[in-house]
């Protein structure tokens, strides 16, 4: 028997943006190799779909036509073999009820994921940092909600902040000492207003802060977490059945 008959082919929908992609797919191939040593990587399909596309369809509020086309991009994976999911985004993943009604496999979300590591660690009031669409919109407070959190979001002018430094440096892996600062400092603002604990809540955040930069305040790394399950999910003998 071969590794790769222990492992199920994960399918990663990825492009939004290439710097997320990229550490998913290092990611799930350094967990597998952890796991099996030697050159053991992981089994893995990626569909990498045009992020300029999907800054259009954020911009614009084309909610319905993002669906659409990240779900055709889902059923390529299916296609190809693919035994379950995971979008390596935070804000497109206000469209996975679209994703999950097109395709027959799991789409495994991101927000559940963090929701499980949130209550593991005993908080129960988290910050949230991302797009302003992560941060303002239902989607994502209401699902970290359903799982008995309360959400902290920062004031609308620090969101904008948020929202521009993502798009305008951290998606083109542009890492700037005073964006890490502004970004501590609406941090420190949001502990201040309650929040017990900080998520990351976009894939490309890790690049410019990290838990050493405030070692009191728990961060939950939405990309490291998506990715640790990815891997467990990714034996045939998880505990959990797909």
């Amino acid at each position: 028997m071969t590794e790769s008959d222990d492992l199920r082919t994960i399918g990663v929908l990825g492009g939004m943006s290439s710097e997320s992609t990229i550490t998913y797919y290092r990611g799930i191939d350094q967990g597998i190799n952890d796991a099996l040593g030697g050159h053991a990587a992981g089994d893995i399909i990626i569909r990498s779909v045009n992020f300029g596309d999907i800054e259009r369809f954020i911009r614009t509020a084309q909610w319905e036509e993002a669906g659409k086309y990240l779900a055709t991009a889902a059923a390529d994976l299916e296609k190809a073999g693919a035994e379950f999911i995971v979008m390596a985004t935070n804000t497109m993943h206000k469209v996975a009820p679209t994703i999950v009604n097109r395709i027959s496999i799991p789409v495994i979300h991101i927000v559940d994921v963090t929701a499980a590591a949130v209550l593991e660690s005993g908080v129960d009031t988290v910050g949230v940092l991302g797009t302003q669409t992560t941060m303002e919109e239902s989607f994502y407070r209401d699902r970290l909600a359903d799982h008995g959190l309360n959400v902290v979001v920062p004031d609308p002018v620090d969101r904008e902040l948020v929202d521009e430094i993502i798009f305008k440096e951290l998606t083109d892996g542009i890492v700037r000492e005073s964006s890490r600062e502004q970004y501590l400092e609406i941090l420190d603002a949001m502990v201040s207003s309650g929040a017990e604990g900080v998520v990351l809540g976009c894939t490309e955040i890790e690049l410019l802060i990290e838990q050493a930069d405030r070692p009191e305040v728990p961060m939950f790394d939405t990309t490291k977490l998506h990715i640790q399950r990815a891997v467990e999910l990714g034996f045939d003998e998880a505990t959990e059945p797909l």
